[in-house]
């Protein structure tokens, strides 16, 4: 009878246990879907054995039954932390390929209408000045055609822009995003800690919640983690500690006053009072997977829009390292600046034919504006003796490309009783001051009298050199394309060197994007095949642990008939 009853113990817990790795298996099924859900596999053992006596050569035990010994949460450490990087690392060539993508578009080389036709445009208008400078029409349309060329040129620049005004705003939300997913780790740490702290239960729930919070924390910048033995994961972001048993440091913004630019620092390490900022990432270390420096998305999007507006004053006279330094990798900049110094010295070499200058006579001297006294050797004047003349036949000619802050020439009248016009140098200070596209127009008074452009001699006869000089431009080597290139072009061979450059550089972005991405995938199936639900088999676990339930069911039952039949006999007997 006591066999009996103890048997009954063993189909309990038969029923009890099969029960709860059906509701197991029901919870895998239920989250097959669930991101960063880890599948949960019953263990079972045996329950504890009674022991009634001891015979020579073992125990007298009976056995309780069946128990869980253990519910497996599966995870490989070393799976997560190669999956965290590389998901990192694919973030930011990812997002600087998508940067240089965005950029082509606005130059819409890959699109019917490109920039480059703007350009064919602007030199076909010369090409038929050429044949005659005194031609109204021909006036017109180069006239024409340098607004167009100018208001295409102003649009992409524009457009480079307006682009890192979008990039900023994702700057922003990537560092908020960062910020919540830091004091989200930091509260399941507080939560995992009470619920383990007994050490009978594991948080599995709150587990899978703050490795998914790890996993996306990794795609948007270099991170590093341990966990200790209270469960508490301590996080470093860009080598700096971001969460902590106590805290989580959250990234502040500096913004720019002029830009609207953020950059993400850390104000437990910085005195803003002073205005000394220690900033989250540092860009003098060289971009390299060796260096594991290219690393988050955040990190690749500022690099992307850079820290200011580029113009042709950031490669102008500049070395080599002091335009790296400028530019400081960003793509952004660098064809802000390149486009910028194209028009630049595409417009001053066309002003500098129509209205030319020579260095000042030697011991003339002028007072200037603040009355000082000046010598015109010092400076260049208008060569009033060889620059051609609009129609009306006044001085100073018009330039065909004019500064919004100040006109292209200072009329004085020299100690020698002379009138000169004094050239007004350009100043990188003042952007109005500069033949830049953020401050360049043409000339309002070519577009409503043509025939006002430069194309007549002293003697009135037509300045038919002028136009074959103008022509000539288009074929001169002006300006090299950068620091790192300085061999001077043309203008058509500068465009195809810029472009080509952005080409080059958005391949190797994508080629590097692209076999991340892969191997991203290879470890992420790897992952899954450790912490992944297979519906298959979970509804083959459902089928056994089911059959294990009817199985305990059954036996529960005959034993129980078994017990009745000898109490009813022997309350017979």
């Amino acid at each position: 009878m006591a066999n009996g009853m103890g048997t009954l113990y063993i189909a309990s817990s038969g029923l009890r246990n099969s029960q709860n790795a059906l509701n197991t298996t029901a919870n895998n099924l239920a989250n097959v879907d669930t991101e960063g859900y880890v599948r949960q596999q019953v263990l079972f053992s045996d329950k504890e054995y009674n022991t009634f006596g001891t015979a020579a050569v073992s125990k007298q035990q009976a056995g309780l039954g069946l128990d869980i010994g253990d519910v497996v949460h599966a995870r490989d450490y070393f799976l997560d932390k190669a999956y965290r990087a590389e998901s990192g690392r694919q973030a930011f060539y990812e997002s600087c390929f998508t940067a240089v993508d965005e950029i082509q578009t606005y130059f819409q080389e890959m699109e019917g209408k490109t920039f480059q036709s703007a350009l064919e445009d602007f030199k076909k208008a010369f090409q038929e000045l050429a044949k005659d400078p005194s031609d109204s029409v021909r006036q017109n349309l180069v006239v024409q055609k340098a607004g167009l060329f100018l208001s295409r040129s102003q649009s992409v620049y524009e457009g480079l822009k307006s682009y890192q005004s979008n990039i900023n705003t994702k700057v922003s939300q990537d560092i908020d995003k960062i910020n919540k997913l830091g004091h989200k780790i930091h509260e399941l740490n507080q939560q995992i800690s009470k619920i383990e702290a007994g050490g009978i239960e594991t948080a599995m729930d709150l587990r899978d919640e703050r490795d998914l919070a790890l996993d996306q924390l990794g795609a948007l910048a270099k991170i590093s983690y341990k966990e200790d033995y209270k469960g508490v994961v301590t996080v470093k972001l860009e080598d700096e500690y971001f969460v902590d048993e106590l805290h989580t440091y959250e990234i502040g913004k500096k913004t720019d006053k002029l830009t609207g630019f953020i950059t993400p620092y850390w104000p437990q390490l910085s005195d803003t009072d002073r205005d000394i900022y220690v900033n989250v990432f540092d860009f003098n270390v060289d971009i390299s997977t060796a260096l594991n420096s290219d690393v988050g998305e955040l990190k690749a999007l500022i690099m992307s829009r850079g820290d200011h507006w580029a113009d042709y004053s950031d490669i102008e006279g500049k070395g080599e390292q002091e335009y790296l330094d400028t530019t400081n990798l960003s793509v952004i900049i660098d064809m802000q600046a390149k486009l910028d110094q194209m028009v630049h010295n595409m417009i001053t070499a066309i002003n500098d034919q129509l209205c030319p200058n020579v260095t000042g006579p030697v011991g003339v001297t002028y007072q200037d504006a603040n009355g000082n006294t000046v010598n015109l050797s010092d400076a260049k004047v208008l060569d009033t003796e060889n620059c051609a003349r609009g129609s009306d036949g006044e001085l100073p000619p018009r330039e065909l490309f004019v500064r919004a802050g100040i006109e292209r020439y200072t009329e004085v009248t020299g100690s020698d009783g002379k009138t000169y016009y004094v050239y007004n140098e350009e100043d990188t200070s003042d952007t109005s001051y500069m033949y830049s596209l953020t401050s360049c127009g043409v000339n309002e008074e070519l577009k409503k009298i043509e025939t006002l452009f430069p194309h007549l001699k002293q003697n009135g006869e037509v300045d038919q050199q002028l136009g074959e000089r103008l022509e000539a431009l288009w074929n001169k080597d002006l300006v090299g394309l950068d620091p790192t290139d300085p061999d001077e072009c043309n203008i058509e061979e500068y465009y195809q060197k810029m472009i080509g450059g952005l080409a080059t550089v958005g391949n190797v972005y994508q080629k590097k994007a692209e076999d991340l991405a892969g191997s991203v995938l290879t470890i992420e199936n790897n992952r899954q095949q450790v912490i992944g639900v297979s519906s298959d088999e979970e509804l083959q676990n459902m089928i056994k642990f089911q059959n294990a339930y009817n199985a305990s069911s059954r036996f529960m039952t005959v034993i129980s008939d078994m017990i009745e039949h000898i109490v009813t006999r022997l309350g017979n007997g």
